[in-house]
């Protein structure tokens, strides 16, 4: 069972670590043989024999010498498991006193660190774990999946009643220690609250078997209420039809629980549950928390009446009376329905996403990371195209068609657009640039030829910067032109617009920008919109692009005046959430964003709905003064604070009067020599004077520069 492999692209740190932990489990496992108790003195020379120091010099902590006995147990029931059920004579009963002496060999949890407290890390006590997988009932038939596997506890017994296993684990240094111990697997590193949404559709267990937080959640710096609900209802979810799930979690979340009904009648529409029993605290004592615990048992298939729920066994003050009650009250397995495959060659089983997943995310704690292969896309400049086909109406629109460039491999948009006349008559210039993007986007449709052509002159516009060198100050709302030897000075990289209207996809545009510089490495990207719901929509046009959809992640999930904790992420926030200002010693939203990415960010600020930062700059009105909107300072302030961003405009308003426009900061519409404006003023003059042809120039201007 144990061998040298593991994770082939784990961080030196996270292996030289496992790999300790490993040879400290292995240094204690004779003693567990002997049947000796492990107390700290033996535990402290042990971990300083491994790791070649001492906890004083920061090699190790409590925590990593409580799971190298964790996997010593694991080590001892590898080893002599099967001995223990051949004289037990298969009966979890029977084999329930021999666990626990094991069990009462190990030392208590005493001390526990900031990370297993705020991820809830409390390892399945051995004596639950024999019950937990025989409320699962496991045959050599079964394929088990454990969605947050941790040290083992749940795996090892799986396993020794014959199971195949299915090990996934978020935190990298638990998932590189399983790498180590079950040898032959490939433990992956995903969200378990969205497993079904990540893992491999071929992989479809027949038990699960889990021990989720109750309210701790990946990349959220609260507790959540509903977080064992999302794990539940996700792995649910990937069982198979007729499949089993038994779950370890909190004593409140049962369906006579008032805040808890709706959700069983809804989790009961796709699973039957089968048994509830709560546990005392002190089953739990050891591990380091005394919390009331519960087992429920859900079998894959609708109840008759989702209203109805078998009734709860009780509180079991120990395990060996709820080891009785499984006996007695957890009905025998369905049978499973389609097809299934016990066994599965984890390897071959995942597809190139996934795997590409186990690369990174050995180190990362991002929802999922992955090395799409992406490629150079290939296009020819061509002369004005000449128009195909009749005009829609004559000399007022006609349909829209690629200008300046063919793509060969591009599909026709799927539905008909146009544009006016006059901006037909304009052929915008010969783009230089070339995304990076994944082949299959193009050759099945995915992205068509006009929003392709959205992505490269994105990407062209942002190859440039604006005319002018410019200070910044402290607070990010004054900026002032510089000379060349100003201490501090910056420039402006030049932004983008899409102004297309209903019809072109906007959203599938802007994640194909955002995918071209993910594809370069710029890993860090922000989307800003008008209401939180519409992170949906954004998670599901990135997703259609083969990219996982969680890496969409709102900044919601980070309080005011935290440090937001994602390696990689495309973060989504709206306005409202933007112009937060500093409260006390809460950096403002702003800042917060700020600090994240870091003042040199080059990646990708999308703007959506951007005229929802209209009159940024302030507005004379008929009744005098308007002062500047909120949004439209908190939006210039980002923008101001990040010059090197690549900016993208996304509006098919724009705005309703050209005073509107000042949030378009990097357009270079005014400020310097590219284009005849000194100011945002002498723009707004020149417009006003010349009225809506004025705007429709402006606009044919605008797509002739790109």
């Amino acid at each position: 069972m144990i061998t040298e492999t593991s994770c082939p692209t784990a961080s030196f740190a996270l292996l030289a670590r496992a790999k300790a932990v490993l040879r400290a489990a292995e240094l204690l496992l004779p003693i567990l043989t002997r049947g000796e108790r492990i107390d700290a003195r033996c535990l402290r020379l042990t971990m300083q024999t491994a790791f070649g120091a001492s906890d004083a010099e920061g090699s190790w902590d409590w925590k990593t010498a409580y799971e190298a006995c964790e996997v010593a147990s694991v080590l001892f029931l590898a080893k002599y498991g099967p001995a223990m059920i051949k004289a037990s004579h298969g009966m979890p009963s029977a084999m329930l006193p021999m666990i626990a002496k094991i069990a009462a060999l190990l030392p208590s949890h005493t001390r526990r660190s900031l990370e297993s407290q705020s991820f809830q890390q409390f390892s399945t006590p051995l004596p639950l774990a024999l019950a937990v997988a025989a409320a699962g009932q496991i045959t050599s038939a079964d394929r088990v999946l454990e969605p947050s596997a941790g040290t083992g506890s749940l795996a090892v017994f799986a396993e020794l009643a014959g199971g195949s296993l299915l090990l996934n684990e978020l935190a990298a240094s638990r998932a590189a220690l399983l790498d180590l111990v079950f040898a032959g697997l490939i433990v992956t590193r995903l969200d378990a609250a969205q497993i079904d949404d990540h893992l491999n559709a071929a992989l479809v267990p027949s038990v699960v078997l889990m021990n989720p937080p109750f309210s701790a959640t990946a990349n959220v710096d609260r507790p959540l209420a509903d977080t064992t609900l999302r794990h539940l209802s996700s792995a649910l979810a990937r069982l198979g039809d007729g499949g089993r799930l038994v779950a370890i979690t909190a004593a409140g979340f049962a369906p006579e629980n008032p805040t808890w009904t709706d959700a069983f009648v809804c989790l009961q529409e796709r699973g039957r549950l089968v048994f509830s029993a709560a546990i005392d605290g002190a089953v739990y004592a050891r591990q380091g928390t005394t919390t009331a615990t519960r087992l429920l048992v859900i079998d894959k298939q609708p109840a008759l009446d989702p209203r109805v729920f078998p009734q709860s066994a009780g509180m079991a003050p120990d395990v060996r009376t709820l080891l009785s009650w499984i006996t007695a009250l957890v009905p025998p397995r369905l049978p499973m329905g389609g097809r299934f495959v016990a066994r599965v060659d984890m390897r071959a089983g995942l597809r190139p996403k996934d795997q590409g997943a186990l690369a990174s995310s050995c180190s990362s704690p991002s929802p999922m990371s992955f090395e799409p292969a992406g490629s150079e896309l290939a296009y020819e400049l061509v002369d004005d195209a000449p128009t195909e086909g009749p005009r829609l109406i004559d000399a007022l629109y006609e349909a829209y068609q690629l200008q300046s460039i063919r793509i060969p491999s591009a599909q026709p948009h799927p539905t008909k657009l146009v544009q006016s006349a006059a901006m037909a008559s304009v052929a915008p210039p010969k783009p230089a640039y070339r995304p990076h993007l994944l082949p299959a986007l193009i050759a099945d449709g995915v992205l068509s030829d006009a929003q392709l052509e959205s992505i490269i002159y994105a990407g062209e516009a942002h190859a440039g910067f604006l005319a002018g060198l410019w200070t910044v100050d402290e607070t990010f709302d004054q900026v002032r032109a510089a000379s060349e030897d100003a201490e501090g000075a910056v420039r402006f990289r030049r932004g983008w617009f899409l102004g297309d209207g209903t019809g072109a996809g906007k959203g599938r545009q802007v994640a194909g920008i955002l995918l071209d510089n993910w594809l370069k490495g710029r890993r860090r990207a922000i989307w800003v919109s008008k209401s939180d719901k519409l992170i949906e929509d954004a998670q599901r046009d990135w997703a259609a692009l083969g990219m996982e959809r969680l890496l969409v992640t709102p900044l919601s999930r980070f309080r005011q005046g935290t440090p937001i904790r994602l390696d990689q992420a495309i973060l989504f926030t709206t306005y409202a959430t933007l112009r937060t200002d500093e409260k006390a010693e809460k950096l403002s939203r702003v800042r917060q964003i700020v600090d994240w990415v870091g003042r040199d960010f080059d990646g990708v600020i999308i703007f959506d709905e951007s005229h929802a930062m209209q009159n940024a700059a302030g507005n004379k009105g008929d009744r005098g003064e308007q002062a500047a909107s909120q949004q439209g300072r908190a939006g210039l302030r980002l923008q101001h604070a990040l010059p090197n961003a690549r900016i993208v405009y996304v509006s098919a308003t724009g705005a309703t009067t050209v005073h509107n426009l000042a949030y378009a900061q990097r357009l270079g519409l005014w400020g310097g020599a590219d284009f005849p404006f000194a100011t945002r003023a002498d723009f707004v003059a020149a417009i006003e004077e010349g009225g809506v042809a004025a705007m429709e120039v402006m606009a044919r201007d605008l797509k002739a520069l790109g």
